[in-house]
């Protein structure tokens, strides 16, 4: 894997579907923790199911394949089968957390009820306006190479992602539930953005 550097945002000009993979489970993904920049691996159940997405994608080709520099993305690629023509990519790391890394939402709660990541952003870390800059550079250039692209990633990046891929604000992100080891597929529809697919079960539950 190598890693590329972005260019500027394009308008839509070419059709592209993009296949979302969340990355397989982790120790902390258990038990809510909140994991940005913390470089924690798959737990075995995570790479079995991160190993489960390889036969299913492997029946279409991709144009490009584009992986957040984290192990846990960087392994769930390489188990799918994708690393081979994978490219590091270094906005679609998980939302920096700032000084709320490593703790669970009932723990952030106790001193700010009500928090939300997506609409409060986290102290010393980003904003949602921030996650969505990023999210909209890997948007812009994929519209503007077009194709039929994937991107193993983390789970509030992509909710943003999805947000802003149908002209949603990056706060809209906290309306779309994604589980660990998902198959997500955006397209578009008449020539609007769309989602063709979201959150699809590619592993036995536990």
């Amino acid at each position: 894997m190598t890693t590329i550097q972005n260019g500027p945002t394009a308008s839509p000009t070419r059709p592209v579907e993009v296949v979302l993979i969340r990355h397989g489970e982790t120790e902390w993904s258990l038990s809510g923790q909140h994991t940005g920049s913390t470089d924690i691996p798959l737990t075995a159940r995570g790479e079995e199911a991160a190993r489960s997405l390889a036969p299913l994608l492997a029946g279409s080709p991709f144009s490009l394949v584009l992986c957040s520099p984290l192990q846990r993305a960087r392994r769930t690629c390489e188990l799918a089968g994708l690393a081979a023509q994978a490219c590091l990519e270094p906005d679609l790391v998980e939302w920096n957390y700032g000084a709320y890394e490593g703790l669970t939402s009932t723990a952030i709660e106790r001193d700010r009820p009500g928090w939300m990541v997506f609409r409060d952003g986290c102290p010393d870390g980003e904003s949602p306006a921030q996650v969505g800059e990023r999210v909209d550079r890997v948007i812009g250039r994929l519209r503007q190479e077009g194709g039929r692209v994937a991107l193993v990633a983390h789970g509030h990046l992509l909710r943003v992602f999805v947000a802003r891929w149908i002209g949603l604000t990056p706060s809209h992100g906290a309306h779309f539930l994604l589980d660990t080891a998902t198959f997500t597929v955006l397209s578009d529809y008449r020539g609007l953005p769309a989602v063709k697919c979201w959150n699809a079960p590619l592993a036995p539950g536990p």
